[in-house]
């Protein structure tokens, strides 16, 4: 009896033992933000027959279970796995252009036992795991390495894009750009990669400073964009290895000016409509307020309504009146303004600081290179997504459609940044090389 007593005892120590090395203050966190913003999404809908709220926390506790599991095994596993993760992602972002389900203009999801599945959210996962599966012995301290890198992740990015979904496209790019450069990237080679975009934006808009010159018909050269390829060519000259004949500098100046031209030929001919009014009409929302610019301009008036302390949870006139369209999903942080003031935005804004700290903390503390990648990836995944929401619904940034971290409703995202969360404290349980049986 002594016997069975002792060995239960063994057997239930060791299997809550792993638990007891976990950031808890990293699971904690998003929770609390979850649990909020289900708050703020009951606030939003209270007036209105729907139960979004409700599944968002049920949600929630779905996904804080799979992390509490996920937590559970030894994340070095993944490496083994990771082509088949990286298939299973391209695999299933070709399904959806196949047969997927359309809604305002895009193809993203899959009815799955009559639930709508976004696969381009959980292929945010398998782009961080395959990438760090590929920098974690090959560093990205070479550009043969980089390039690898790139051709990788670039398939289901272009898979993403066309879909088209711009707003997880540029998510995906941050992912990218901030594993490189843990992954000891020379920082003047992802400026270059990125530069071929902003010369996107310097050619394809008129700038006060810089009048397109047009010729011919699409072809147009911008002096600001002009002098950006110049600068390029003189950074890429100095930083890249092919150095003989000046072919660096000819090819980081020429890259450029496609990138330019390229930018032009995709705003006239690619880009759909919603597209370029969500991505323009932030610099001037008051010019269609009752059109493309109607989101900005009342979750702005809504925000600025809260003032310090806000109305209070129930009270806030634009929030129970409705007046900020989709605020239960990419506007929830409007909701937060109004009701809560620059105190509850500020307090919200410290969580998500914190939680990133606590990201970074595990990468600086992971016992080899890819767990460390695994968690530079969920920050980066979370920290662009986090200023880019807020940023739009201050009026700072385009409306991309990009949701706010476990505040937001939405199912896949949901799942996505917990299952997320459980890896990186797989990383954290099992930094130390220990073996529990």
């Amino acid at each position: 009896m002594l016997l069975k007593r002792s060995t239960r005892k063994f057997t239930w120590h060791s299997w809550i033992k792993p638990w007891q090395q976990m950031d808890w203050l990293l699971l904690c966190l998003p929770v609390a933000a979850s649990v909020f913003g289900g708050l703020m999404i009951f606030s939003t809908e209270r007036n209105q027959p729907v139960t979004d709220w409700w599944w968002h926390w049920l949600i929630t506790g779905i996904g804080l279970i799979i992390a509490l599991c996920i937590s559970r095994f030894r994340y070095e596993k993944l490496i083994e796995w990771h082509w088949f993760t990286y298939g299973l992602t391209t695999f299933s972002l070709i399904l959806v252009m196949i047969a997927g389900t359309s809604a305002k203009g895009a193809q993203r999801w899959i009815s799955v036992l009559g639930f709508n599945v976004q696969p381009s959210e959980f292929a945010k996962i398998g782009v961080i795991i395959t990438l760090a599966a590929l920098l974690h012995k090959r560093t990205a301290s070479s550009l043969d390495n980089v390039f690898r890198a790139l051709a990788f992740t670039g398939v289901p990015w272009l898979l993403v894009f066309l879909q088209p979904d711009l707003a997880t496209s540029l998510v995906f790019a941050s992912i990218v750009i901030g594993m490189l450069y843990w992954a000891d990237a020379n920082p003047a080679w992802l400026i270059l990669m990125g530069s071929p975009v902003i010369s996107a934006i310097l050619f394809s808009t008129s700038w006060p400073l810089s009048q397109p010159i047009i010729l011919f018909k699409e072809l147009i050269f911008s002096p600001l964009g002009i002098l950006w390829a110049i600068a390029m060519g003189v950074l890429g000259w100095l930083n890249l290895p092919w150095q003989k004949f000046n072919i660096s500098a000819i090819a980081s100046f020429s890259l450029n000016m496609l990138g330019g031209e390229l930018g032009v030929f995709a705003w006239n001919h690619v880009l759909k409509e919603y597209q370029k009014n969500r991505l323009t009409v932030f610099m001037n929302p008051d010019h269609d307020p009752l059109g493309a610019g109607y989101h900005l301009v009342q979750s702005r008036i809504a925000i600025g309504a809260g003032e310090v302390w806000g109305w209070g949870l129930f009270k806030g006139p634009m929030t129970q009146l409705n007046f900020v369209p989709e605020q239960h999903t990419d506007f929830i942080f409007s909701a937060v303004g109004e009701e809560f003031g620059f105190i509850g935005c500020l307090i919200v804004l410290s969580l998500y600081c914190l939680i990133c700290f606590r990201l970074l903390h595990v990468a600086k503390t992971a016992k080899d290179n890819f767990g460390s990648l695994i968690a530079i990836g969920v920050l980066s995944m979370i920290v662009f997504q986090l200023i880019v929401n807020v940023g739009m619904t201050l009026g700072l940034a385009p409306v991309a459609g990009i949701p706010l971290p476990w505040m937001s409703y939405g199912r896949s995202a949901m799942l996505t940044n917990f299952i997320s969360l459980g890896i990186v404290e797989s990383v954290a349980i099992f930094r130390q090389q220990q073996k529990y049986y």
